[in-house]
């Protein structure tokens, strides 16, 4: 259809010919050659030039259409291979997306503002599963499900940090002029979980009441009803009722991985987005992220780490 153009636009065989770099000849050929599949005249001869019939002048008219169309599709493909536009699906481990996952998102916005992001909060286990079917990009996921489930196959885990718990004390706590506390000097508080593991570090903690999210635990310690451990992440908000301290002895922390798939034809703006949930590591934070994927840890619960060695 684009050598039909061809010889419509230039009124003959010999300019669509010059025009395109073929011989008369072969022009002339592919047009009888196009008549032949349509099974009606397109041109016909006036003088030493020719003219399109009326089935020749709509078909050519459907051709430039055509051919703009495909113009803005190889433009769109290219911009969606650059990682410039499409839509983007994130989902992240509740008490990860103040402190780290809004950050990263709008260091991506900034540099790609035309990809769309559908964000939102999921349970680790379904946003793995939801990788691993190709219906989200990446997921920020922070406890790892154990054996034998682990981790599904076809997705690839890029550690991102390790976020420390913190303990969550009313303001006139006894332990609240501490700057760090040992974690065995709360082993008989009243505790206040917010479903995360942290407080299984503890021997034998009391679990008094279980807030919904990491505001209502802060609430509910500040109203004296007990002591909670929080990820630093979730802390992004302060209750002016409660103090946060350090802890020690052991000092628990949360693995926090970026979980993608491993089969290529992803969307190219997820390699930006671990770029910038890299960036977005808050300061102080140990990160130890590694160049290579790394394994899942084989556990479900806060991993602490080994003390160093003496000497």
């Amino acid at each position: 259809m684009w050598v039909l153009c061809a010889v419509v636009a230039g009124g003959s065989v010999t300019a669509a010919a010059a025009r395109l770099g073929y011989t008369p000849s072969a022009v002339s050929q592919q047009v009888a050659a196009l008549e032949r599949q349509t099974g009606t005249a397109l041109l016909e001869r006036v003088g030493r030039g020719v003219r399109p019939t009326a089935a020749g002048r709509l078909l050519a008219e459907h051709a430039v259409l055509i051919g703009r169309q495909i113009a803005e599709a190889e433009t769109a493909l290219a911009d969606l291979c650059a990682g410039r536009t499409g839509r983007l699906v994130v989902r992240y481990a509740p008490g990860s997306g103040a402190g780290l996952v809004a950050p990263a998102v709008a260091l991506l916005r900034a540099g790609h503002p035309d990809v769309r992001i559908d964000l939102g909060p999921a349970d680790d286990d379904s946003a793995l599963a939801d990788v691993a079917r190709g219906l989200v990009d990446l997921a920020v996921v922070t406890r790892l499900p154990g054996p034998p489930d682990g981790v599904p196959d076809g997705v690839r885990l890029e550690h991102l940090m390790d976020d420390a718990y913190r303990a969550v004390l009313p303001a006139g706590h006894p332990l609240a002029a501490r700057r760090v506390v040992d974690l065995d000097e709360l082993a008989r508080e009243p505790w206040i979980s917010s479903g995360e593991p942290g407080a299984a570090v503890v021997a034998g903690p009391e679990i008094v009441v279980t807030g919904e999210d990491q505001a209502a635990v802060q609430s509910l310690v500040a109203a004296g009803l007990g002591i909670a451990l929080v990820p630093q992440l979730g802390l992004g908000t302060r209750h002016p009722g409660v103090v946060v301290r350090r802890v020690r002895n052991p000092g628990p922390v949360r693995p926090v991985h970026a979980a993608l798939r491993t089969a290529p034809g992803g969307h190219p703006a997820v390699l930006f987005l671990l770029d910038a949930l890299r960036d977005a590591v808050p300061r102080g934070t140990d990160r130890r992220t590694p160049r290579r994927p790394v394994e899942a840890p084989r556990t479900d619960g806060p991993r602490v780490p080994r003390p160093a060695p003496a000497g």
